[in-house]
């Protein structure tokens, strides 16, 4: 657990600066960064030292919005919007996960592909099934991964096939799995699918549970006009559909809160978001591919509010957090040309800071290289990529890195110090 990794060091502190070391080294000790250094500090001059030579070395990717048994229909149905969607494709095949045996060859690849990505932590939506989702956390554990995943919870307007009896059945099968939910790197996280499939006996259910076991909250929000339309309707009394959540407390302060999309989100329920502390997951990917719209993240930052990048499998069709930085990107400068002018567009720093320390500040002390953070560290060979005509600085490789890798430059994975991946 003790060791110096060598080689060229990117990783973040600020959104709008990149921390660089040519040829540096990276200390680990009991799991944790000691930080970077241009030479080895005397005091770890007896720590083992892996040299990787020319290759970067960067924080691990946080995905915070990702679907696990959508994995096997990405790409498909990607010229419908998200209502259609979800009944044409991603609700008949999560009822396929009652079975298990089912489940079980679905997940390995899931969890195989995700585990040979750069992500090293992720938020993960699983079924309404407990034993599938017990399964799936069993094979995350093994993997080395850290996770949060969610039994999700949906007992009205959902076909028969994938809907709960009861908000009763729901909350009884949601404590069986909290109380069995029982590994070291892989955490229970309250999930309520989204306002519409959720009855109000059964959200006012799930607060309480979040408060009796102390664990975060995931769901949707303001993903889409349709979407929010319906949600007014069934929440007349709710000032936005952040408060429809609010009020079952499922929305932040004392819950963690991640909220996926945030596309249309109105004045009032941005400062909700703010005075909450909660996380918005932004899947560009997915809002493009559904047609929902680009959700306004420099308004978002310029206010405070915490952003990470989700990746939001199967609405996404790459579970590449590389790819969802250059999509967020790229999202950001139609925003600007088309929307609002006065909103400038990301930048490919300000997007490696959001898949590192920005979404990685939802699980702790995670995304940053500095002394004291939990060491997650990806080791990235870009040969195969490589100018060799020229000789690039760090940012411009890494730059190239998220626009073209797709994680097939990564080499070796560290979570906690301990290495889960190796190609």
């Amino acid at each position: 657990m003790n060791f110096i990794l060598k080689g060229n060091i990117c990783y973040s502190r600020i959104p709008t600066q990149l921390e660089t070391i040519e040829n540096g080294y990276l200390v680990c000790e009991e799991g944790v960064s000691k930080g970077a250094f241009p030479t080895v500090p005397e005091k770890y001059s007896r720590f083992p030292i892996t040299d990787y030579g020319d290759s970067l070395i960067i924080p691990g990717l946080c995905d915070l919005h990702v679907h696990a048994p959508q994995y096997t229909f990405r790409g498909l149905g990607m010229d419908l919007e998200l209502i259609g969607w979800l009944n044409a494709h991603t609700f008949p095949e999560e009822s396929k996960y009652a079975d298990s045996s089912y489940a079980h060859t679905r997940y390995d690849d899931f969890v195989g592909s995700l585990q040979s990505s750069a992500t090293t932590r992720a938020c993960i939506f699983a079924t309404m099934h407990v034993p599938a989702t017990l399964l799936l956390m069993e094979k995350l554990e093994k993997s080395g991964l850290v996770t949060f995943v969610g039994k999700v919870n949906m007992d009205r307007n959902s076909p028969d096939i994938l809907c709960e009896e009861s908000a009763v059945a729901s909350l009884t099968a949601t404590s069986e799995w909290l109380k069995k939910s029982t590994f070291k790197n892989t955490y229970p996280i309250i999930t309520p699918r989204f306002i519409p499939t959720c009855s109000d006996a059964l959200m006012d259910g799930l607060g309480k549970l979040q408060k009796k076991y102390n664990i975060p909250v995931q769901s949707h929000l303001s993903e889409n006009r349709k979407e929010i339309e319906w949600v007014k309707a069934l929440h007349p009394d709710a000032r936005s559909y952040g408060a429809a959540y609010d009020k079952f407390g499922l929305f932040g302060g004392d819950a963690p809160t991640i909220m996926a999309h945030c596309v249309w989100t109105e004045k009032e329920e941005e400062a909700l978001v703010l005075a909450n502390g909660v996380y918005v997951a932004h899947c560009p990917q997915s809002n493009m591919n559904l047609a929902s719209g680009i959700a306004p993240i420099r308004r978002f930052l310029n206010q405070g509010i915490r952003v990470g990048l989700g990746s939001d499998v199967a609405g996404g069709c790459h579970l590449s957090i590389f790819r969802a930085m250059s999509d967020a990107v790229q999202v950001s400068k139609l925003h600007w040309r088309l929307v609002n002018q006065d909103d400038a567009p990301l930048t490919e720093k300000e997007a490696f800071y959001l898949a590192t320390l920005g979404g990685g500040s939802f699980f702790g002390k995670v995304g940053s290289f500095d002394e004291g953070y939990e060491f997650d560290a990806v080791v990235i060979n870009d040969t195969a990529i490589s100018d060799p005509r020229s000789k690039l600085s760090l940012e411009d490789r890494l730059a190239r890195i998220i626009y073209l890798s797709d994680d097939c430059c990564v080499s070796d994975k560290y979570v906690r110090g301990e290495k889960v991946w190796e190609r």
